[in-house]
């Protein structure tokens, strides 16, 4: 019996000394990016409140940003931005970027928030990202289809 006891404790040493070693697991995920709000300013442009995504288990440093835009099935323009910008593991932040829409974007946009209707939108593009920890980045695809939709109380605001 005293064999059997101090063979199991041996053996339960080993394990977590096993699980003890290997250390947190570095998971890089591909990054996403969605519009968390977009608010047409006084001149027609437009600012967009740019949601990134970070879906890996380590912090990564977001270098760049070139995502074409398209509204309502109307290309619209892009969004290119350098946020230098170091997010968490599993967490997100938001850039705030100025873009000029497409005239005939713009006037579909406009179209929709006077008629106080959503409206769909598609990301397409890519994200320069890297872990904190090493150097060089990776570019990586970003498609995304959503919808924005009028906010009350606020005119020209769309989330």
């Amino acid at each position: 019996m005293g064999r059997r006891i101090l063979i199991l404790v041996a053996m339960l040493a080993v394990v977590l000394a096993a699980a003890c070693s290997s250390g947190p697991v570095r998971r890089i995920s591909e990054p996403a990016a969605s519009i968390q709000q977009l608010a047409v300013q006084a001149d027609g442009s437009w600012l967009v409140s740019l949601r990134l995504q970070n879906y890996s288990s380590i912090p990564m440093r977001f270098e760049a940003v070139d995502i074409k835009v398209s509204v309502g099935g109307q290309a619209a323009g892009a969004l290119q931005h350098r946020p230098g910008l170091e997010i968490g593991p599993e967490s997100a932040d938001v850039v705030s970027v100025d873009m000029q829409p497409d005239s005939n974007a713009r006037m579909l946009l406009a179209d929709a928030l006077a008629a106080g209707r959503r409206v769909d939108y598609e990301l397409d593009g890519n994200i320069d990202a890297a872990p904190t920890d090493r150097g060089s980045s990776r570019t990586y695809k970003v498609e995304r289809k959503s919808a924005l939709s009028p906010t009350p109380g606020l005119p020209g605001v769309l989330r």
